[in-house]
């Protein structure tokens, strides 16, 4: 186990240097000059020169993603001089158009995106993991009739149309969830004013992933529930309940924790539609503002953090195979 382990973080190690390696690449070819997109539009000359060698883009490309990786661990310096200024690690560029390290932004933005994703999460596994197995043990009964019909419904409506009609009926016309309008505030500050600040946002991605994984935890335990040694745990006298939780479950649930855990990694790069439709200041909505503005640091910085989650998401789904079925651990 302890080698199975020490393999998968080298491999995930590995993946994310190539993964920073691409994606900073890929940012050098843009047609923009990064040095001219630090001042707005009334930049002169003399400006974007000194922008350029204060930010490190007069050097070669290879010793700008040097500094930039070396800043992620010990901190990087920019300019000389009176004008000098520094971004402690980890350091993921600054942001001349807010002023700040692109690091200091994204605290600010990810205990937001944080919050929204793990109690969408906890949400959705509940509901959907709950009535598909409900719809899976009562087959063709008044059960399994309703949650097909919550599955129609909620792979059928887009995340912006069930935000905005939760949003109209619950809070604007009935005013049954009311608004916080003093903005995000931590659960250990405020429980109450933190649960009603995300309450809508998280009934709405809850109510759409629920209804994926209702329909695959259904498909998963009907398909088990007629293996062989199901049946013979139940012909050696073993009560259905126990059968359920110890056999059938923990195979069911073994492909459902790799779609977990990519949805939650795709949550924490950033949901961008339910966090402008709340006006939540997460990590989705400020990479949406970071291109509308052109914002290249910010827009690198978010990039690289969506995929290191990824990578990382995947480790940790990779763990939990080699938990659930023994055998993954081989090879």
């Amino acid at each position: 186990m302890i080698n199975y382990v020490l393999r998968r973080l080298l491999y995930a190690a590995v993946i994310l240097l190539l993964v920073s390696m691409a994606v900073y690449a890929i940012f050098q070819f843009l047609p923009f000059d990064p040095a001219a997109l630090t001042c707005g539009k009334n930049c002169r000359p003399n400006l974007i020169a000194a922008n350029r060698v204060r930010l490190g883009f007069d050097k070669p490309v290879w010793e700008q993603y040097w500094l930039f990786l070396s800043g992620i661990f010990v901190g990087r310096d920019y300019g000389v001089g009176s004008a000098a200024f520094s971004c402690p690690a980890p350091s993921l560029g600054y942001s001349f158009r807010q002023n700040a390290c692109v690091t200091d932004l994204i605290k600010q933005a990810l205990p937001v995106t944080l919050s929204l994703a793990i109690g969408a999460l906890i949400l959705w596994l509940i509901v959907g993991i709950g009535l598909g197995i409900l719809a899976a043990r009562f087959k063709d009964s008044p059960i399994d009739t309703g949650s097909t019909v919550f599955v129609l419904i909620g792979t059928s409506l887009p995340t912006f149309v069930t935000g905005l009609l939760l949003l109209i009926y619950l809070t604007l016309k009935n005013n049954i969830i009311p608004l916080n309008f003093d903005g995000y505030v931590s659960i250990f500050d405020h429980p109450s004013k933190f649960f009603i600040y995300f309450l809508l946002p998280w009934i709405t991605l809850a109510f759409a992933f629920s209804a994926i994984y209702t329909r695959y935890t259904r498909s998963a335990v009907i398909e088990i529930s007629g293996e062989d040694y199901i049946r013979t745990a139940l012909a050696k006298g073993l009560k259905p309940k126990v059968v359920l939780r110890k056999h059938t479950l923990r195979a069911a649930l073994a492909p459902l924790t790799t779609l977990a855990g990519l949805d939650f990694a795709g949550l924490l790069g950033g949901a961008i539609l339910t966090e402008t439709i709340f006006d939540l200041p997460g990590l989705g909505r400020m990479s949406l503002k970071a291109v509308n503005d052109f914002d290249l640091p910010v827009v690198l910085a978010t990039t690289l953090l969506a995929a290191a989650i990824v990578v990382i998401m995947n480790l940790i789904v990779d763990l939990l195979y080699a938990v659930l079925d023994p055998r993954v651990r081989v090879g």
